[in-house]
């Protein structure tokens, strides 16, 4: 929980306060109202015990309270990435674990500033330990309430809350695959929508898309008894007549690769390949919490890719919902087949304006980008333009990768109107899997958004991210859809 008081009391068991290198040279502490603790910090800082160099931090006890300094170096010079990812070793610090409550006194107020320390604390406290041994002697981080010395604001309130969907977004993702199976992501978003006058849901199952001839999605799922679902709500808070847009995400909730198997390396983290379905499910929450004034579809494409004597086999062939035929060439290149049954079927029925789809989709994302970035192809310039300004700013970044017209060439089949793979050896993998997706979208302005890098820390972590999901997109399609008002 995070509060916003403009001065704090110094009443909490522990207060951590920023200060970049500009005011200790400047001996500036006038953010720090209580004159005992800024004699202090002046007398520490005259002793040479504490420069402000970046998470450099010195503990103090003061009327049996504990004040933590922390360096944050010289401000003006620090991103705020680094400013997240100070903060989350702040509230990580030894120091605090027998803490519960706290007070923050950043180094500054701008208004970025406070949104970093925020994300800071809610995004990088974060921890997936639903199945550890409970220890009721330590005190989560996660679980402290926080009070930030700053006056409340609605763009502060605002990122409290897009924070509680991204958490629902990582816990979808880093819970086992037999628990987050489709009938709980059914679950999950009937009740996320329940009681809420502005939205309708459409279900489709195994039965439906077979009438509705969606056999792209049905080949994924056929080696597993799970059943598979397209999950669409339609959210109206702009009125009827104003335009919708379409948020897609691949909701594969565990890639064995099929009949082409994943290797042992590769295979241990894929219940994470849901997680383009579990970011547009975490926005679906922050629009409601928001109650935004604009129109918007959101679809989860769920399936289960298995090995077994029903699964699809490489070579077949399988006609999708827009009538185009695709020959299977490799089964592990399945989150193109779902999300292209899904695109297609919301052009068809809903007619958005535009569209955003979501994919851990590729590695050969995480090649060209690494994992600090979201691969973004797009068949509307603007339109991608628009995603990536706010991308830089939200710290959801976006890269561009191309299209082009010759690309088309590399997903046609010699047997079939389609592949769904592109060249040999997996050159251009992530473009070539985009330029498939771009058949099934109508001509309307899209973005593809693979998250295959981004959305997973697979290790102690990453800036200000602890391991397993990290929730990507969900900032940026929160923040996106709030410049749609």
């Amino acid at each position: 929980m995070i509060r916003f008081q403009p001065a704090v009391k110094f009443d909490k068991t522990a207060t951590i306060i920023f200060l970049d290198k500009i005011q200790i040279q400047k001996r500036n502490f006038t953010l720090v109202t209580s004159a005992t603790i800024r004699d202090t910090i002046k007398s520490i800082v005259e002793a040479g015990q504490f420069h402000g160099d970046e998470k450099e931090t010195f503990p103090l006890i003061i009327n049996k309270k504990l004040i933590l300094l922390v360096g944050v170096g010289e401000s003006h010079k620090v991103n705020l990435t680094a400013i997240r990812t100070i903060v989350r070793q702040a509230a990580l610090s030894s120091y605090l674990k027998k803490s519960k409550e706290i007070d923050v006194i950043p180094q500054n107020r701008d208004d970025a500033t406070i949104i970093a320390i925020i994300e800071g604390i809610l995004i990088g406290t974060y921890s997936w330990d639903k199945y550890r041994t409970a220890n009721d002697k330590i005190i989560r981080p996660f679980d402290r309430s926080y009070t930030i010395a700053v006056a409340a604001k609605t763009q502060y309130e605002n990122a409290v809350i897009t924070c509680q969907g991204l958490t629902l977004t990582r816990n979808l993702i880093n819970d086992n695959a037999d628990t987050v199976d489709s009938d709980f992501l059914e679950k999950t978003v009937s009740g996320l929508i329940r009681g809420k006058k502005n939205v309708t849901i459409e279900i489709l199952n195994r039965k439906e898309m077979k009438s509705k001839g969606l056999n792209l999605h049905l080949a994924v799922n056929q080696g597993s008894p799970k059943e598979p679902k397209l999950i669409i709500v339609k959210y109206n808070g702009a009125g009827k007549s104003a335009d919708y847009t379409a948020l897609v995400g691949k909701g594969i909730t565990f890639d064995t690769g099929g009949l082409n198997l994943k290797p042992t390396g590769h295979m241990e983290t894929m219940r994470s390949d849901m997680s383009g379905a579990a970011a547009v499910i975490g926005t679906l929450k922050n629009v409601l919490a928001l109650n935004l004034k604009t129109n918007i579809i959101f679809a989860v494409a769920v399936a289960e890719n298995c090995i077994g004597s029903a699964a699809f086999k490489p070579g077949d062939v399988f006609r999708g919902y827009n009538g185009k035929t695709v020959e299977i060439l490799n089964t592990d290149a399945e989150g193109r087949l779902v999300l292209a049954d899904a695109l297609a079927y919301i052009a068809k029925n809903y007619k958005p304006s535009r569209f955003i789809d979501l994919a851990t989709l590729t590695g050969a994302c995480v090649v060209a980008l690494g994992y600090d970035f979201s691969g973004l192809v797009s068949n509307d310039d603007a339109f991608a333009q628009s995603l990536i300004a706010i991308s830089n700013t939200t710290d959801d970044r976006a890269w561009q990768l191309p299209s082009y017209t010759e690309i088309k060439e590399y997903v046609k089949s010699e047997i079939a109107d389609l592949k769904n793979v592109g060249l040999p050896k997996g050159a251009g993998g992530a473009i070539t899997a985009a330029e498939f997706l771009r058949n099934f979208v109508n001509d309307i302005p899209w973005v593809h958004l693979d998250i295959a890098g981004s959305s997973f820390v697979d290790g102690k972590g990453r800036h200000y991210y602890g391991h397993g999901a990290t929730g990507a997109g969900v900032r940026l399609l929160t923040s996106y859809l709030r410049s749609k008002e």
